[in-house]
């Protein structure tokens, strides 16, 4: 997968894309990833991106024409597709999405500063516009990064064992369960005994109730699609609840 970012800062991405995971991706050649500067084609010799709003107000707005050609420019390596606006405007970013985003070949992230874009962009060049979350930052390079990162993990051989991937929050729609390691007991607290007996039918059970449980107390709005045994379990802790 190629992914081309349109960013004023480039600087931000150097550090993340050559360690951990995303640095082995690019080192095997599962993705590649690379940075357009805006302020490269700017008309003047300021090299302005920016300019105030009309209607007047505080802050500036990035410019049509500087992005606009950064875009063109990708034309050869990039099939733009997917143009994609990190805004606190768009729709949320779900696993879902990064899911159908891990099927592309290409995209194109265009991070945002200042007090936006101008509209003209998300009206005639994205494709969407996504969201990190109810909060606003000073720019789309952090957004880019996440959304980055959460698409690779989901692309053949990015991660050696991809069950670990399956067990994710999210991957299936819910939060994921509870995670231990040795040892077996620290500080009173002890490990389930269910995890260290060896069934593995009891053992995904387990997961899975945990899973509802813990989902049912943070994220009830995710419980939207529940199976009948899912309902069963949701009705074990619901009575457990209740008798504590």
């Amino acid at each position: 997968m190629r992914i081309d970012v349109v960013t004023l800062f480039p600087e931000l991405f150097e550090i993340p894309m050559q360690v951990s995971l995303l640095g082995k991706a690019r080192e095997n050649g599962l993705l590649e990833v690379a940075m357009t500067n805006p302020r490269d084609f700017a008309d003047d010799p300021h090299r302005t991106v920016d300019d105030a709003p009309y209607g007047g107000g505080p802050g500036m707005v990035m410019k049509y024409g500087p992005i606009k050609s950064a875009i063109d420019s990708l034309r050869e390596r990039n099939s733009l597709e997917r143009v994609i606006l990190l805004s606190p405007r768009g729709n949320p970013l779900t696993q879902k999405k990064v899911i159908e985003l891990s099927q592309a070949t290409d995209m194109v992230l265009i991070c945002g500063r200042y007090e936006g874009v101008d509209e003209r962009i998300s009206q005639s060049i994205c494709t969407e516009e996504i969201s990190m979350g109810d909060y606003v930052l000073s720019g789309g390079e952090i957004p880019a990064l996440a959304l980055i990162e959460s698409v690779s993990r989901m692309l053949p051989g990015v991660i050696g064992d991809f069950e670990s991937v399956e067990t994710d929050s999210f991957y299936k729609g819910i939060l994921g369960p509870p995670q231990y390691t040795r040892p077996p007991e620290i500080d009173g607290a002890a490990v389930p005994e269910v995890l260290r007996n060896g069934n593995h039918a009891a053992i995904e059970r387990f997961r899975r109730k945990e899973s509802l449980r813990v989902t049912k107390e943070r994220r009830p709005e995710l419980l939207t699609d529940c199976t009948p045994e899912d309902k069963a379990l949701l009705k074990e802790i619901e009575t457990e609840t209740r008798d504590s």
